[in-house]
């Protein structure tokens, strides 16, 4: 999926989905900075009258990008139906079919409900936990059939823009995008996770008093990691195996790929093999964004 909408003459057409509270109307306020057209829940019987323009309307207004938001407030919405004209307008050679899925934390979305006072749009009077759990297994099978999943739970809009520039921006041909993340495994795996790499194996300097304070990014520990007899063995088998998938990845026409490295705290192992990571994906000419989910330092 390439980013440039003049590329071979077909529409793009993006759907923008996902949790209550998780932040579609603001990922939707992004696309349409970057120059989509935003229509949110438009009752889905109209759905193919707003994409496919009536037959002798050509103007460019008609031609412009789309990022249309679908939720379960939207009339008439059934998973079933949002499939099927899925499947319809990416089988149609006259459209660039995208989809995400905005995700969160359940206590995140609880938090958010109770700081607003609304009530989960599914049931005003059950409890918010129970309509959350719910609409999580309603949803399931557009969250799997997304292009792309982004956890907004610790993500500023700004944050969102940029992801979402990087995925479905216009003006550029990216091909690949990559996000690698480092992560504690007490505070769960991150959502929106393509691949997951584990390094708690590692030797752990928070075991060491005067390692304890650092990061990652801090060379003293990075020369105790580098110093673990399996750091490089393991190393060089990661980056053999991404060199055989990402091309894969990429002529499959994935076009945002999400790397998270974990280990107990997030602050030590995970933070120094996701910038390693990150550096060595670089001197491959990937196009690379780093975040270090517990320890937000050296972020870019």
């Amino acid at each position: 999926m390439t980013d440039d909408k003049q590329d071979d003459g077909r529409r793009r057409v993006m759907l923008v989905t996902g949790m209550s509270g998780a932040g579609r109307t603001t990922a939707l306020k992004c696309l349409e900075d970057i120059g989509y057209e935003a229509v949110d829940n438009l009752p889905l019987s109209l759905l193919g009258s707003l994409v496919r323009p009536a037959v002798g309307v050509v103007d460019a207004e008609k031609q412009q990008p789309l990022a249309i938001g679908v939720d379960i407030r939207t009339r008439d919405f059934g998973v079933d139906t949002i499939l099927d004209e899925l499947d319809r307008l990416i089988a149609d050679p006259a459209y660039r079919v995208g989809s995400v899925f905005l995700d969160c934390d359940d206590e995140v979305l609880q938090r958010r409900y109770a700081e607003t006072r609304r009530r989960h749009p599914l049931d005003s009077e059950k409890p918010v936990p129970d309509m959350i759990e719910l609409e999580r297994r309603v949803l399931a099978r557009l969250r799997g059939r997304a292009d792309v999943v982004i956890d907004t739970t610790d993500k500023s809009p700004w944050d969102l823009k940029e992801m979402l520039g990087e995925s479905f921006g216009l003006h550029s041909d990216k091909g690949l995008s990559l996000f690698v993340t480092s992560f504690a495994f007490r505070n769960g795996v991150p959502r929106e996770s393509d691949l997951v790499f584990d390094v708690r194996f590692l030797k752990n300097p928070h075991y060491d008093k005067a390692l304890r304070p650092l990061t990652g990014e801090d060379e003293p520990v990075q020369a105790m990691i580098t110093g673990d007899p399996d750091f490089y063995g393991f190393f060089d088998s990661l980056t053999g195996m991404l060199e055989i998938l990402l091309p894969r990845y990429a002529q499959e026409g994935k076009s945002y790929l999400t790397i998270s490295v974990g280990c107990t705290g997030g602050r030590h192992r995970s933070v120094f093999v996701a910038r390693r990571l990150t550096d060595w994906l670089r001197s491959r000419d990937w196009q690379v964004r780093l975040h270090h989910r517990e320890t937000p330092v050296g972020e870019k």
